[in-house]
C-alpha cells in the first residue's frame, strides 16, 4: 500500500530550486534510466590514494579481473596515470583499502613478438611496459560494469570480464603476429609473498595428456600473504585456452618458467626448481588465427581457495563456452539490476537534462557502484570449515563501512545484506567472535570496536523476525542475537584481530590506558571506549526488537559509556575558549591523562598518524580527539549539553569545518555535516554536507579525498547526493537537501517502491516504515537557512528518550 505524506516544512536549497522552479510535476514523463551502468564511471579514484578498483567483476564478485601496474599505490592493482607500467592483468582485487598491497594473484600476459621462446621475459620487472595514450594524456583504458580494456604499447589490445569465480580474457595481437604467446604468473601477488608455489601444464593434446581441452591447461598456487594482518592464505588457479573464431590447437611450445628464464617443454614446477621468493609460472605458445590477420586468444581463468580442481571446475561450470560477448552482457544485466533499484532522474524530456544534471547522475550512480564492489560472495570457496551458509569475504573493514554503506544497501539490496549478515554469523559461530576486518579468508586487525555488532543489529531492525518478508531471507534471528552478546560479554584470545577487550570494559566502562591485560594491543583506549559504547547501542536495539528488555535496559545504559571519557576541562592550545571538553584517555584508577586535541590532525605538531602502532599513546585511531569528541551518535543531545547548548554546540561545529580539523578522509568525522539537525538547525546541516561533497568529491581520477575504502567513501558520496544520512542500527534517516528533484527506491523483500519527489522535507528524520510499506513523500524546500526543525522535534537520542 502506498501511503501519502505532505510535510510544509521548508528545507534550504541554493542551486537546485532553480532546477526545480523550471519544472511542474504535471509535465514530468521522462522515464527513468534504463540503463544507469552507462552512467558509472570506473576511473573516480584511481590515482593517488583512492585505490578503486576498475575492471571487471560482478556485483559483489570474487573475481575482479584487472590491470596491475608498478605504481606504488596498486593496492588494486590499477594506477590511472600512465607513466606507470602494465605487468599483468590478474584475477584478484579489493578496492579502496589502505594497508600492504592486497591479492593482485594470478596475473596474465601477452606477448606478441619475442625472438625465441627462451627469450620471452617473463620476470614481472622485465616484461612490464606502458600503455598507449590518448590525445589528452590519459591511458587508453576503457571501463564499464563487468568490462575492462585497455591497448599496450606492443599493440596488443586486453579485454577482460568475469562470472563470479572465474574471468575470461580476451587478447587481440597486432595484425601479422606469427607467434602469439600467454604467460600466468603464479608466484607474484601485490606483495609478491608467494611461498610454496605450484605450477603445471597439462592436456596438451598428447598421449600422456589424453583428451581434454587439446590447448594446453595451466594450473597452480602458492601461499601468500594478508595485507592487514598476521596471516596467511592459499589460492589456486586454472587457466585455458581458445581460439576466438579458429581452432586454437595444440601450443606449438610450452614451458614452465622461473623467474626471467623460460624453460622450453617442461611441464612442472619441479622441472625448474620451484622455491620461495622467485617467481614461477607458465608460458605457453599458439598458432596464430589462419583466416584473418588479426588473432584473439581467450583465456578463460578459474580461481580457487580450495584447490586447483576446484578452480577447474568452477571455471568449466560459469563459462562452458567461452563466449565473451554474453559473460560482458550477463555481467552488465547484473549490474543494472542492482543500480536500477535507486532510481534517480529530473525533468520532463531528455534534452532538457543539462550537461551539470547529467555530471550529477554520474557522480550518484559511480558512487552507487563503488557500493557494490565488495565485500565479496566467496561462498563455496572457504578453506576453513564446511558450511552451508553463505561466506562473503573481503570485510575490510567493518570499522569503515558500518556507518553509511550497510544503511544504503539495506534500503535497495536486502537479499545481498542478509547473505553477508548470515555469513558473519556463521564465522561466529566456527571462530568464536564476529569478524572485523577480514581478506582472502583470513583475520585482519580490528580498527574500532567489534563493528559487525552495529552491521548485524541494523538489519534486524529494519527486517525484524515480526515481518513475514523478512523471514524469506533465512537469518536466525536467536544467531544473530547470540553473535551480539559474544561479542559484548567475552573476551577472546587476541583483541587486535576479533572480539572486544571485554573484561576491562565490563569492570570500568571504559579502556583503561596502560590496563595490564594480556591479549591485545594497548591502545587506542579512548576512540574503543566510543566505539565499544555505540555496539553497546547496537545490542540494545537488537533486544528491543527481540522483546529482551532487560537486556536493552543494560546495553543501553553501556552504551553511555562514553561520559566515562569525557573530560570537561581540556582546551586547545591556542584554541577558543568555547571549545571546552573533549574526550580524553583516563588510567585504571580513574585519573586523567591528557592527549592534545590537535593530536592526528593536519595541526598536530608531532604530525601523528594515529595508525596501528603498539608503540604509540595517544589512544586514538585515525581520528583527533577534536573529532572523537563529536561521536556520540546514540546521544548526540547529552554531547550538545556537555557542550554548552545548542548555540555552543554549532559554534563548536563551525570552528571545527572552518580550521580544517574535519577530515573527510576517515569515517569518524562523517556524520558531522549532518550534526547540525541535532542542534535545531538542519540547513546548516545542507550547507555544510554540500560543501563537503563539492569540495572534496568530483568525477575525475583524482576525485576522492582518501581511500574510498571497500566503498564506505561511495556510500557516504550517494547519501549526500540524496541528501540523506543514516543512523546505523537504527530505523531513522536523517534527511537533508538532494541534489535530484525525484528519487525512487525499489526494495525487492517488502515487494514496495518508496518515492520521494517534486519538494524535499527540512523535517530531521525519517522512519524505516516509508520504505517497509511504500510511500509516496512529497516534501518542500526554501532558501532559508534559518528555518529550525518544526513539527515532529529532532532525531532521537538516549538521553531524550528516543530509544525508551
Amino acid at each position: 500500500m502506498n501511503l501519502h505524506f505532505r510535510f510544509l516544512f521548508p528545507l534550504f536549497l541554493p542551486l537546485l530550486s532553480q532546477v526545480l522552479a523550471q519544472d511542474t510535476p504535471g509535465a514530468r514523463t521522462e522515464p527513468w534510466i534504463q540503463d544507469p551502468a552507462s552512467y558509472v564511471n570506473a576511473f573516480i579514484g584511481t590515482v593517488n590514494v583512492g585505490h578503486v578498483f576498475p575492471g571487471a567483476n560482478l556485483p559483489h564478485g570474487m573475481i575482479k579481473a584487472g590491470m596491475d601496474t608498478d605504481s606504488p599505490g596498486n593496492h588494486a592493482g590499477y594506477d590511472g596515470d600512465p607513466q606507470y607500467n602494465v605487468t599483468g592483468f590478474s584475477q584478484l582485487h579489493d578496492s579502496g583499502t589502505g594497508g600492504s598491497i592486497p591479492l593482485s594473484n594470478f596475473k596474465l600476459w601477452a606477448y606478441a613478438s619475442c625472438s625465441s621462446f627462451e627469450k620471452c621475459p617473463s620476470g614481472i620487472v622485465q616484461r612490464r611496459l606502458k600503455r598507449k595514450v590518448l590525445d589528452d594524456g590519459s591511458p587508453d583504458d576503457y571501463a564499464s560494469p563487468g568490462y575492462f580494456s585497455t591497448n599496450l604499447t606492443n599493440g596488443i589490445r586486453v579485454e577482460l570480464t568475469a562470472t563470479r569465480r572465474t574471468a575470461l580474457h580476451r587478447y587481440t595481437f597486432p595484425a601479422g603476429t606469427t607467434h602469439p604467446r600467454i604467460l600466468v604468473d603464479i608466484a607474484n601477488d601485490g606483495q609478491r609473498s608467494a611461498t610454496y608455489p605450484q605450477v603445471s601444464i597439462d592436456q596438451l593434446g598428447d598421449e600422456e595428456s589424453g583428451s581434454g581441452y587439446q590447448s594446453g591447461r595451466v594450473r597452480g598456487g602458492a601461499e601468500f600473504a594478508a595485507s592487514f594482518g598476521p596471516g596467511r592464505y592459499k589460492a589456486f588457479v586454472c587457466a585455458t585456452f581458445k581460439g576466438d573464431g579458429y581452432e586454437l590447437g595444440n601450443p606449438t611450445e610450452y614451458g614452465a618458467y622461473s623467474n626471467n628464464y623460460p624453460v622450453r617443454g617442461a611441464r612442472s614446477g619441479e622441472q625448474v626448481y620451484l622455491s620461495s621468493g622467485s617467481e614461477h609460472g607458465a608460458l605457453l605458445e599458439f598458432i596464430p588465427s589462419p583466416s584473418s590477420t588479426v588473432t584473439s586468444t581467450l583465456a578463460r581463468v578459474g580461481v580457487s581457495f580450495i584447490s586447483t580442481d576446484q578452480a577447474c571446475s568452477t571455471a568449466e561450470e560459469e563459462i562452458p563456452d567461452y563466449d565473451f560477448e554474453k559473460v560482458k552482457s550477463d555481467a552488465r544485466a547484473q549490474w543494472n539490476d542492482v543500480l536500477g533499484r535507486v532510481k534517480v532522474r529530473f525533468g520532463d524530456a531528455g534534452e532538457r537534462t543539462t550537461e551539470k544534471q547529467k555530471e550529477l547522475v554520474e557522480h550518484f550512480y559511480s558512487s552507487l557502484y563503488r557500493t557494490h564492489i565488495a565485500p565479496a560472495d566467496y561462498t563455496g570457496e572457504n578453506p576453513h570449515w564446511n558450511s552451508t551458509e553463505p561466506y562473503y569475504d573481503s570485510l575490510y573493514c567493518n570499522w569503515d563501512t558500518y556507518r553509511t554503506l550497510y544503511p544504503l544497501m539495506a534500503m535497495h539490496d536486502p537479499i545481498t545484506f542478509s547473505k553477508i549478515v548470515r555469513g558473519m554469523i556463521d564465522i561466529q559461530k566456527h571462530e568464536g567472535w564476529l569478524p572485523e576486518c577480514r581478506g582472502a579468508t583470513v583475520k585482519h586487525y580490528m580498527q574500532g570496536g567489534s563493528n559487525a555488532d552495529p552491521i548485524l543489529a541494523d538489519f534486524l531492525v529494519k527486517y525484524p523476525p515480526s515481518s513475514s518478508q523478512a523471514s524469506s531471507l533465512g537469518v536466525s534471528t536467536s544467531d544473530l542475537y547470540a553473535a551480539l552478546l559474544r561479542d559484548a560479554e567475552e573476551q577472546p584470545p587476541n583483541w587486535n584481530l576479533q572480539g572486544r577487550e571485554v573484561n576491562v570494559w565490563k569492570e570500568l566502562g571504559y579502556i583503561a590506558q596502560s590496563f595490564a591485560s594480556v591479549g591485545g594491543a594497548n591502545t587506542k583506549w579512548v576512540s574503543r571506549t566510543l566505539e565499544y559504547a555505540f555496539d553497546d547501542f547496537a545490542i540494545a536495539q537488537a533486544a528491543k526488537v527481540l522483546g529482551k528488555s532487560e537486556d536493552a535496559e543494560k546495553y543501553m545504559k553501556r552504551a553511555q559509556n562514553f561520559l566515562n571519557v569525557w573530560n570537561p576541562d581540556v582546551t586547545i592550545p591556542g584554541g577558543p575558549d568555547f571549545v571546552k571538553g573533549m574526550m580524553q584517555p583516563r588510567f585504571a584508577n580513574g585519573t586523567w591523562n591528557q592527549t592534545d586535541p590537535r593530536h592526528c590532525s593536519i595541526h598536530d605538531p608531532e604530525k601523528a598518524t594515529c595508525f596501528l602502532n603498539a608503540a604509540r599513546r595517544d589512544g586514538f585511531y585515525e581520528a583527533s580527539p577534536i573529532v572523537y569528541s563529536q561521536y556520540v551518535p546514540q546521544d548526540t543531545a547529552k554531547l550538545i549539553e556537555l557542550q554548552g547548548g545548542p548555540e555552543a554546540f554549532i559554534q563548536r561545529l563551525d570552528w571545527i569545518f572552518e580550521n580544517d580539523y574535519f577530515d573527510v578522509t576517515n569515517e569518524p568525522s562523517h556524520q558531522m555535516p549532518f550534526m547540525y539537525h541535532y542542534a535545531n538547525r538542519p540547513g546548516l546541516s545542507t550547507l555544510r554536507s554540500r560543501k563537503v561533497l563539492e569540495e572534496h568529491f568530483d568525477l575525475t581520477k583524482d576525485g576522492l579525498p582518501g581511500n574510498d575504502d571497500s566503498g564506505a567513501m561511495g556510500s557516504y558520496a550517494a547519501f549526500s547526493l540524496l541528501g540523506m544520512y543514516p543512523l546505523p542500527a537504527t530505523r531513522q534517516l536523517l534527511i537533508s537537501s538532494p541534489y535530484f528533484p525525484v528519487v525512487e527506491f525499489v526494495n525487492p523483500v517488502y515487494n514496495t517502491t518508496t518515492t520521494f519527489q517534486d519538494k524535499w522535507i527540512r523535517s530531521l528524520c525519517q522512519e524505516w516504515d516509508i520504505f517497509e510499506k511504500g510511500s509516496v513523500v512529497e516534501l518542500e524546500l526554501s532558501e532559508d537557512d534559518g528555518l529550525r526543525c518544526g513539527e515532529g522535534g529532532f532525531p532521537p537520542s538516549i538521553s531524550t528518550g528516543g530509544y525508551a
